[in-house]
Parts: C-alpha cells; structure tokens; sequence
C-alpha cells in the first residue's frame, strides 16, 4: 500500500499545482493506485468537512482561492485606469478576491458588468491575489435591470422588481425614454452614484403595463438577459434552409419511429420505435432517432452563435423563448408527421433481461406515422384507444412497452435515484391569465420516454469514448458530506435513517426513499435528497453521473432546444466521418470554455422559469389574500420559515417577527426555530396551517401568518395577540434607550 500523504502535503501540493487539482491529480502526484484511492478520497472528504479544502466541480482548492480558469464578472477600472474583476460566483466565507485584469492590445475592450473566461495567475505584489488573462468574452454589460419607473422632480427612479436587490436607481430627466409613472421599463447603468446616493440609470425599453399577465415572463426575460431576439444574419440562414434528400444516408423510412410528447409541444426531436430481436429470444432492438439539427446549424455560422449565446431554450407558461428560430425549430428540424426528416439515429439491442448488448449510430432519413401525446400513448396501452392510436396498439406501442418491461428490470438493478417529485402545470387563458394550477400526472408513457433517452444518450458518450473523440459529457457529482449531514438530521426528525460510514450510492437514497413513501413526510424527504445533490453541469471530462448512476453520459436526444446536444452531434458526425459538418478543431479548444458557458445558461433558464412561476402563482393566490390554507414547513432561516401550500405548490414566507412577541432560537444544523417562552420548536415537513397576508404579482412574493402547527392553533406569547402593543411599545423603547446608549458611549470615544 503507498503511503498516504499528510493533510500539509495535499495544501502544499494544491498551492504549487493550482492547475492540477482534481481527486485524480492528486492520487496520481503522490504514487497512489487502486484501492488505495478509497482511504485518499476519505482523506479529501474530512479535509473538505473541516473546511481545509473545497471542491468546486472537479477542483479541488484552498477555501478563499478560485481555480486557475474561472469565469469573472467585470467590476471596471480604478481611478488609476487599471481593470479589476471579480468572480461571477462566490460562495466561500472569505472575502471576495479581487482580479487585476491584464489585457493584449489586440484584445478587445471591456466594461463594467462584461462576463469572461480568464486564466488567473497568483500575484501577491500587484496588490491583488491574481491577475488575469482574457480567454474570451462571454456576456457584455452594461448592468441591467427591470422595474417600475416612479416620475419625481426632477427626472424619477426606477425600483427593482427582483426581491433580492432591493435597488433603486435614479434616471434623469433626459433619460426616462418616455417612461411613464408605474410603468415596466428596462434600465442600465449609466455612470456612477447621484448625489442622492443611489446609482444613475438610463431607460432603454418600455416594456408596458406590469400588471398585463403576459408582463410576468417578459420580466424574467429581461431580468436575466435571455437574448429573445434572432439576428437578421441567423434568421436569414434559417429561412434559406432546405429539406434534406436521401443522398448518403441511411433509409430508416420504413421503421414506424413515433414521437410521443406533450399536448402543447411545439417540436419534437425524438422518434422511437421497438422491434422483437428475430435472433435473440426475448429480446429487443429499439431505434431512437434524433433531428440532425448538425446538419442546419453549421459550426461558425450566424445561427451557431445564436444557438450558443442562449445555450438552450427557455420554456413559460406563456411562450417559449427558442434556441433555434421558428422556421427550425418548429419545422424542418422537428420530426413531424408524415414527412421525411434528416436524423441521427441509434439502434440498440437489449436481451431478454433488458441488459444493451450491442448499439450503432447511422445517419438516416425518417418519416414518422404518428405524433402522439403522452396521454394518447398511455390511454391506448390501456385498453382505449383512439382513432388515431386504434392502428398503431399491436404493431408499435405493445412492442415498445414489451421493451420497456426489459429495460426496466436492468435499471431497477442499476438504481438509479428514484426521486418523486411532482411537477407544477400553470394553465392560462388567451390573456395570460391563470385558470388553474394542478400537478403533472406521471405516467408509464413519460417513463418509457425518458427510460430510452436515457440509453440513447449512455450510447453517445460510450461510442465517442470508444473512438477517442473529444465530446462535452453531462457530470453529476456525488452529495458533498455536509449536505449528506443536513439530510441525515432531516431524516433523523422523521424517524428515518440514512446510514453513516459507508461508501454512499443511490441505492441507499432509494431506501431512505422507499422507507419515507406513503408517509406524511414523503414530498418533504424527497425535496430534501434533491437539495442534497451537487448540480449537473457540463464538462469535456467525465466524472460520471452520480443520479443516474452511469458511468459515461452525454446529452444527445434534444439538439433543438440544448447546444450541449448540438455539440455531441457534432462529434459523432466527425467520429464516424459522415460529413463536413462535425466538431471543429476549433471547437474542441473551446470545449471547455462552452460547458461552462451552456452549464451557466442553463443555471439562467432554470432561474427565469422558476421566478415566473412564482409570480404567477402569486397573481393567481392575490384574489384569496386573507384565506386559510394547509401546507408543510419547506424552510428554516434566522428571519422566518417557508411553508410550501398542499393546494398549488407555492412558497410563502411566514416572517419571525409574525410569530409573537418571544424570541425564536435558530438551529441551523437540526433547521429549526423554538420560542424561548412557549418552548415551541418549528421544524422541516411540520404540518401547516396558514392565513395568505400578502401576495406581489411583480415580485411573485408570498407571505403567510401561522395558524397552526401540527393541526394545534399556534401558542401565543403572553400579552399576544391582544398584548402584543403593549409589549412592542416596550420593546420599541428598550432599543432606543440602547441606540442613545451607543451614541453617548461614541461621543465619549
């Protein structure tokens, strides 16, 4: 067994090779193989829980340092005209570092708000810890915002719709654009803070009445700078796209390959087919094809760095803010009904346990026979058909469903994480309007789809492997050991258990899982696995996919609507030599700096579609404020608790200052709050009962008064809730005999 280094080796080593950190790096710096890598990684794990080290994506670092290649927001140059930057994420307790940006001549210039990929070197004597090297430009500034412009005199202001900043910015009076008073308007920086102490802005889009209820997605729009307009160049490419003759390809036109998706779908990328293996008994061949989006959208054309400027497409209630344009997307890309279409294409061959035994990829023509929904699918398999699916029961859903009863049984073997989680569907009128809020019913036809996905997207990331062709894989990383900490606690409250001291997998998620289903606490153990994972990102090197429990993924199955998807096409045209529309040397330089790029749109979309939700939750509850409803305790914080409603899913804030006149002590490690009079402890998955005080459209702001807990009526401090003046008058008094306290101890200093 090689010797184990000492935790003042790995600093050491980590400090001298900042490049070189991930948990291979260093097994590899100190001569340490096989499975003597296991106490090595729970060397790392305790150094990581103590706080020595931290792990960002596959870096290992000093707590307070930032990797070598980091992605830095702007901050502008100092007053001796010298450009700083700062990072674009920074989550670490220790102050934010400062970046002392060194640019080429030929370089281009950068401002304020600008984002970039830059290489960071040490650099204690510049009078900051780095300087850093532009890799290229990733998003531009100036800083923006959207909010309500409030005329005053002179000029007026524009107050930030996000919650989180609280900003107000001052516009001059030749700056309003012909903003009118309450009106949604978008602004940016104009130059540095008035006289009033509040930041200059000028207004550069009046987006109209902010209570119109189509106003909720255009204000995540704005707010996160989704670019929701093509350019004349990118557009104009889409319009001289052609439809695709046979040629060279593969003829897959006579496999029944359907597209089953949901009802409102506007593109479908996927078509699938199942088939008995005449060779094999029992066994299957299923075909996944996938639109050739590759060959539309050629590397370094317009409609490329369109599709790479959004990195993926963002899905509202309301609209759909596409990766690609119309004329693409919802067209000559997407596998319709009865037409032909250019694709890419996997035939795997699973055995009668659903084990893949063989897969090849082929670039083909296809011609659907049906688009499906998923209702109609599910509905026809169980024994109801419609006129359309009646013809299609024996020879295509019951060979496809047959396989699917395979590949099941492999994946209840593999076990992957088996989250239950139900999603929120917001229907709305014509207007905008929300009619309803209810959940997704999942059914065995959106398992089928995502069971095959998944097998199509293991073959992409296998065979590109098998062929040494630089790819961008889809990483999930396993839970860090604080996280897993937290969910223990949780656990522990609802009388479950997750085991300590063993090598975690998912297998012992599914247990902790399984042990929690059917019981009142269920949604809450699930919600809390999820929080416990680390986030799927995007990187040209595999570390696995902890959720999935795969070895190799990429994403392969949506090039419409992910760039990652559009890359991996990319690489297997170019891996199999089919044309000269593969993945560019050019590319494969920037492969990093593109998953990092996709992996941060994706983080954007992902916010923008959650904020809208939440603001149409809130118009939708805002004619019920002063109704009752039932929830669960989602939340712990110092200032108050979250209670997620039974009824809609919607997240509310109940404040500490709502809960009486005592105080409320905050256990961050066991997430709970207890009043030090009443002795009540408010926990994580409590039943809840709450009045809706207030509901904020714009912001998509909550805030409820508990009623109860646990179905017993909330105890009420003494004096509360009609001693409650009294008592506040006395409290009001206390702080401001300590406030003059202070004053006359400062003027004695």
């Amino acid at each position: 067994m090689s010797s184990l280094p000492t935790k003042s080796e790995i600093l050491a080593w980590i400090r001298d090779n900042p490049g070189e950190t991930s948990k291979r790096d260093v097994a590899r710096a100190f001569g340490i193989k096989g499975a003597d890598r296991i106490p090595l990684k729970a060397l790392l794990r305790e150094m990581q829980a103590a706080g020595e080290i931290t792990k960002e994506r596959r870096h290992i670092r000093q707590p307070g340092t930032l990797p070598p290649v980091s992605v830095l927001r702007v901050t502008g140059p100092d007053e001796s005209g010298d450009l700083w930057a700062a990072p674009a994420q920074w989550e670490d307790d220790a102050p934010e570092p400062r970046i002392l940006l060194r640019l080429r001549s030929h370089e281009p210039a950068l401002g304020e708000g600008d984002r970039i990929l830059a290489r960071l070197t040490p650099a204690e004597d510049e009078g900051a810890p780095y300087t850093g090297r532009l890799i290229r430009r990733i998003g531009t500034g100036p800083r923006k915002l959207v909010g309500i412009y409030r005329a005053g005199d002179p000029g007026g202001r524009v107050l930030s719709i996000d919650r989180k900043s609280g900003h107000e910015w001052h516009v001059a009076p030749g700056d309003r654009h012909g903003a009118e008073d309450g009106e949604l308007v978008e602004a940016e920086q104009s130059g540095p803070k008035s006289r009033m102490g509040v930041p200059r802005a000028r207004v550069v889009a009046r987006l109209g009445d902010p209570s119109a209820p189509k106003a909720v997605s255009l204000i995540a729009i704005h707010n996160h700078g989704i670019p929701d307009d093509f350019p004349p160049e990118a557009l104009a490419e889409a319009e001289a796209a052609k439809p695709v003759a046979l040629g060279k390809r593969e003829d897959l036109r006579h496999l029944p390959l359907i597209t089953i998706d949901p009802a409102d779908a506007r593109d479908h990328d996927d078509a699938i087919c199942a088939l008995p293996d005449p060779g094999v008994e029992g066994g299957h061949i299923i075909w996944v094809a996938i639109a050739d989006v590759a060959h539309y959208v050629r590397s370094g054309t317009a409609l490329d760095g369109a599709a790479r400027e959004r990195g993926n497409s963002t899905y509202f209630p309301d609209r759909v803010v596409p990766m690609l344009p119309d004329g693409l997307s919802a067209d000559l890309c997407s596998l319709h009904e009865g037409v032909d279409r250019p694709c890419i294409a996997v035939e795997i061959k699973l055995d009668a346990g659903g084990r893949k035994t063989a897969h090849r990829f082929t670039r083909g023509l296809m011609r659907s026979p049906a688009a499906l929904t998923y209702q109609q699918a599910q509905a026809a398999i169980d024994g109801s058909p419609d006129e359309q699916t009646a013809p299609l029961v024996d020879p295509v859903l019951k060979p496809l469903w047959a396989a699917y009863r395979a590949a099941k049984v492999a994946r209840e073997k593999r076990q992957p994480l088996n989250l239950d989680l139900p999603e929120r569907r917001i229907v709305l009128d014509e207007d905008g309007t929300v009619l309803s809020v209810a959940f997704r019913e999942r059914m065995d036809a959106h398992r089928l789809i995502e069971e095959f996905m998944v097998m199509a997207n293991v073959c992409a990331a296998e065979t590109l492997e098998a062929k040494r062709q630089p790819l961008i894989y889809r990483v999930h990383e396993e839970p860090s050991p604080e996280k897993l900490d937290a969910l223990r606690e949780t656990a522990g409250a609802a009388g479950l258990s997750l085991a300590k001291g063993q090598v975690l997998s998912t297998k012992a998620l599914n247990r902790l899982l399984d042990q929690a289903a059917g019981r009142d606490e269920a949604e809450l153990i699930n919600m809390q696995v999820l929080r416990s994972m680390q986030q799927a990102y995007y990187f040209p090197q595999n570390f696995g996919h902890f959720g999935l429990s795969l070895r190799a993924y990429a994403h392969f199955t949506s090039p419409i609507r992910r760039y990652a998807d559009l890359v991996v096409h990319r690489a297997l045209i170019a891996a199999h030599g089919w044309g000269k529309d593969g993945l560019t040397p050019d590319e494969v330089e920037r492969l990093e700096a593109t998953s990092d790029w996709i992996s941060q749109t994706e983080r954007r979309s992902m916010i923008a579609e959650r904020e809208t939700t939440d603001r149409y939750l809130a118009a939708y509850l805002a004619d019920r404020v002063g109704s009752d409803f039932t929830g669960r305790v989602a939340g712990i914080a110092r200032f108050g608790l979250f209670v997620k409603l039974n009824e809609t899913g919607a997240d509310g804030l109940i404040p500490i200052r709502s809960l009486g006149d005592e105080f409320f002590h905050f256990d961050r490690d066991a997430q709970t709050l207890m009043g030090d009079r009443s002795g009540l402890v408010i926990g994580l998955g409590q039943r809840a009962t709450v009045r809706l005080s207030e509901a904020e459209a714009i912001t998509g702001g909550l805030v409820f008064e508990l009623l109860a807990l646990e179905d017993k009526p909330l105890p009420r401090a003494s004096g509360a809730p009609g001693g409650r003046g009294p008592q506040r008058a006395k409290a009001r008094a206390k702080a401001a005999a300590r406030g003059k306290s202070r004053k006359i101890k400062r003027r004695r200093g």
